[in-house]
């Protein structure tokens, strides 16, 4: 049996602590550590480990620990949605096991951060026990509102409150556009995204990268099979085209499965920076 974990922590500026947190994962036995990404205009990081799935739970809390202790949301700013410090950790089936599998792994999960952290804790996804905490996005929305957590209650003074859960295959992904237009970035992602009557499988919101003077299209992908990524793509250039804006180029967070490339062969993504080395597949059978 394989799992996959993809956390999302708050802060991506300061790699002494981006690295201690991976260091974290890396020295629980049974572990691969797969992918490290840092974004220093979202102030975020993503951590992708593999393996059998008390090892990956293991690594998750141990992570979530690190975080806890070293991130200070009191002092963060950074222009992508959060909770917390370690503000999402999903569990994600891989081999051998289910989706239903690893929600009752990630209720474990849950139910240690808040007794041994004292972190509070939503489920989310698969492991959700209210409709209203299904989607990630309800939660960031319902939270601030005083929507109580599954375990614990209140906030962590420093460390907010982590969301955990278990979800099918995600694809983060990013599209850049040569503009520091917003309102323009906000606009397309309205209307590539499922919830606003656009491309089922697709969540996307529209940010400010001050440090490259772009915008971005921030894009999560949970159904590629469904929708594609080239067609999520043409559907931003579209836009693009008839505004005269160029895309800058496009970035993969975390990991692709070899068959999301597959479906989108033949199509120009505009990479910035894909490389083998980031096929779920290529990573986890060298490990």
């Amino acid at each position: 049996m394989i799992i996959e974990c993809v956390p999302n922590f708050s802060e991506g500026r300061d790699l002494a602590i981006v690295k201690s947190i991976a260091a974290a994962v890396a020295l629980v036995p049974g572990v691969s550590l797969l992918d490290t990404t840092a974004d220093q205009d979202h102030n975020r990081s993503v951590i992708t480990f593999a393996g059998k799935p008390d090892a990956v739970v293991e690594g998750a809390f141990q992570a979530v620990r690190e975080a806890v202790a070293k991130i200070d949301l009191t002092t963060h700013a950074g222009v992508h949605p959060r909770i917390g410090a370690a503000d999402v950790v999903p569990l994600v089936p891989v081999e051998g096991i289910t989706l239903e599998a690893c929600a009752a792994l990630a209720a474990t999960l849950g139910e240690r951060i808040w007794t041994e952290l004292h972190l509070p804790v939503y489920l989310y996804e698969a492991a959700a026990r209210r409709p209203e905490c299904k989607r990630l996005e309800n939660v960031r929305r319902l939270a601030p509102t005083g929507l109580a957590p599954d375990f614990g209650a209140g906030r962590h003074p420093t460390a907010g409150a982590a969301v955990v859960g278990a979800r099918k295959f995600l694809i983060a992904w990013n599209i850049n556009l040569r503009t520091t237009d917003v309102a323009f970035a906000q606009q397309i992602a309205r209307g590539i995204r499922e919830s606003s009557g656009g491309l089922p499988g697709v969540k996307s919101i529209g940010l400010p990268l001050e440090s490259r003077q772009q915008v971005q299209v921030s894009i999560n992908l949970v159904d590629f099979e469904l929708t594609p990524l080239y067609e999520v793509f043409d559907a931003v250039k579209q836009r693009c085209d008839e505004r005269g804006i160029a895309i800058a180029g496009s970035e993969l967070i975390g990991m692709i499965p070899a068959a999301a490339l597959r479906s989108s062969a033949g199509h120009d993504l505009q990479w910035e920076n894909f490389r083998p080395d980031l096929i779920l597949e290529n990573r986890l059978a060298r490990s």
